[in-house]
């Protein structure tokens, strides 16, 4: 079992082939590579669909107001962004936000396997109908499905699935909304299952390679979390830390 700051380090090692992706055309039109950021040990983990404007200039994900009602939602049943991981499916924003390709996915999802593989959650909350799609392995929409957990094999680790509507959807369709508060609000019951029984190990689909990541000189280790939490203070505040304008995520 890896430690704390093995993970944080392997999982930087993933951001750092991921943020020289030259795997599909969406690198010749994105400002930033947006690899996911908060709880490299969480127990829940977000997916959403792809990068907006907003993600592909600051490099985060959630940034824009889908990630402000995510906030919002989250302290209604008593968490933090700080407390999980949030990804997306695409770590490339598709020019005019448009909706991802099939071949995108395909190229992409390499690294959303090994993101899961190293947070180990126990919950995923997949968001809307693009990751659903995808985590489950079949066609079935979000309406079907959302709000009802299940126990699926993702990448080589079983996770409680627990599909929902993307905050995007919800932002102006008060009855989706409802509908969307009242799935979180069971969230907590989800997570009080624990692990499901998880398959027979396998040989890994990649060899991660350990690098200690890097801690500037008089800044507290925070090992526990990947990428810098928008609007929210560090339990033992650091000193200001700049982040790059073009290299964003400021992660490490």
């Amino acid at each position: 079992m890896t430690t704390p700051p093995e993970r944080r380090a392997l999982l930087k090692a993933v951001y750092d082939e991921a943020k020289g992706c030259l795997r599909c055309p969406l690198h010749e039109t994105r400002t930033t590579v947006v690899f996911g950021a908060g709880n490299a040990n969480a127990d829940l983990m977000f997916i959403g669909e792809a990068p907006g404007a907003n993600e592909d200039k600051q490099g985060l994900p959630f940034v824009g107001q889908a990630g402000k009602l995510l906030d919002k939602l989250l302290a209604e049943i008593g968490l933090e962004r700080r407390d999980v991981f949030v990804a997306n499916v695409l770590k490339c924003r598709p020019p005019g936000n448009r909706d991802p390709h099939p071949a995108e996915i395909e190229t992409c999802q390499e690294y959303l396997w090994r993101q899961v593989e190293l947070i180990e959650p126990t919950v995923i909350c997949t968001l809307g109908n693009f990751s659903t799609k995808l985590l489950r392995g079949d066609s079935t929409g979000i309406s079907r499905l959302h709000g009802v957990p299940e126990v699926r094999i993702v990448g080589a680790r079983a996770v409680r699935l627990y599909p929902l509507f993307h905050p995007a959807a919800a932002l102006y369709t008060p009855r989706m909304l409802e509908t969307l508060r009242a799935d979180f609000e069971r969230l907590p019951e989800v997570l009080a299952l624990g692990p499901p029984q998880q398959p027979d190990p396998v040989e890994p689909a990649f060899e991660p390679t350990f690098e200690p990541a890097f801690e500037p000189a008089g800044e507290p280790a925070r090992s526990d979390l990947l990428g810098p939490i928008p609007e929210l203070e560090p339990e033992e505040p650091p000193p200001p830390i700049e982040p790059e304008p073009a290299t964003q995520l400021g992660l490490f």
